[in-house]
């Protein structure tokens, strides 16, 4: 009995010490993106995992693949619904892998500034943060890519110039597939870090990005113009699987939100800044600014409000269009005095 006794108390130590152990070790958020490396996203993303990781006391770190060396978002979120991953850095296209909706914030020729569009988001992000929910994700707070302009080796200033090109289109982007098939133009359709090596070899000679991402993803570098017409607003968001989230203790989580969210003011901060500063260094580099028609910014227009509608039941529901579109009008009825432009989604 008593060699009994003293089996069950080292055994009690025993399991003390591995709980213990367990407990003490930081959980590792295995989080993919696209963003380049040395790019002012991932400065960022890094910058705020180093703050949760001192915040937590080393209780959870976070490990970022940077690149696409995880593949394109459509690999990405596959990987984090096999738990192969635990988050990701996505664009609205990887997000609507997640919930297709999401992507009614990034209609063609929707907005006509960058106020507009942020009192459009942050009145819409609190049910979209519902609607991932519900999926098992939870989404944080949005980031900017930026406004959007067709960059090209060919000069595009008309609709027939842009119809001459072959220009990129994202495999996994219906919306600039139903824009670029109403416009008629030749679509060649390929995953993100595919673009690069394209452009090079003249598998395409137009694409379409952020002046930023242009210049971090080395697009700039093999075209000669970009449009001076903004097609649409892109964004993005940092996105966890939902299990992993309520993983950590209420108390972390309530620290990596803080975080998160003055990650997402930063962000907006220095993306906007950078895009206007890379717009400047494109066309230092000797990259022309092309003014587009009047005929060509009503023929996009036109086909932009036909992709609204064609894509209700498809992408978004009518409800969620109807949404963006009283919000813009809202917007435009009350005036900037109700939206702050840099006022963050909490």
């Amino acid at each position: 009995m008593r060699y009994l006794a003293r089996l069950v108390h080292v055994l009690a130590i025993i399991i003390a010490i591995v709980g213990l152990t367990a407990t003490s070790q930081a959980d590792e958020m295995r989080i993919a993106t696209l963003a380049p490396s040395g790019s002012a996203w991932m400065k960022i993303l890094e910058r705020g995992a180093a703050d949760i990781e001192q915040g937590t006391a080393g209780r959870i770190s976070t490990k970022y693949y940077p690149n696409g060396v995880q593949g394109d978002e459509r690999d990405v979120v596959r990987k984090m619904k096999l738990r192969q991953l635990d988050g990701a850095v996505v664009t609205s296209v990887g997000l609507s892998m997640v919930y297709n909706g999401i992507r009614v914030l990034e209609l063609p020729r929707m907005f006509d500034s960058t106020e507009e569009m942020d009192y459009v988001r942050a009145k819409m992000w609190p049910y979209f943060r519902k609607k991932f929910l519900d999926k098992g994700f939870v989404l944080g707070t949005p980031g900017d890519v930026g406004w959007i302009h067709i960059v090209s080796k060919t000069r595009v200033g008309n609709l027939d110039d842009l119809r001459k090109t072959r220009i990129w289109l994202w495999t996994d982007d219906p919306i600039q597939k139903a824009l670029f098939q109403k416009l008629n133009l030749n679509a060649v359709p390929m995953g993100v870090p595919d673009v690069l090596p394209s452009l090079t070899s003249g598998r395409i000679n137009a694409a379409y990005n952020s002046p930023l991402g242009a210049v971090a993803l080395q697009w700039s570098s093999k075209v000669r113009y970009m449009s001076e017409m903004r097609m649409l607003y892109s964004h993005g968001a940092t996105l966890f699987r939902k299990d992993v989230w309520l993983k950590a203790s209420k108390e972390d989580r309530k620290f990596i939100s803080k975080v998160l969210r003055k990650q997402g003011r930063r962000l907006l901060k220095i993306v906007r800044r950078d895009n206007r500063t890379a717009q400047k260094q494109i066309a230092q580099k000797g990259v022309q600014i092309i003014a587009s028609s009047p005929e060509m910014i009503r023929e996009v227009d036109r086909a932009a409000r036909a992709v609204w509608q064609e894509l209700v039941g498809k992408v978004y529901t009518q409800q969620e269009l109807d949404m963006v579109l009283k919000f813009r009008d809202e917007y435009r009825t009350q005036g900037k005095q109700n939206a702050p432009s840099n006022k963050p989604v909490q």
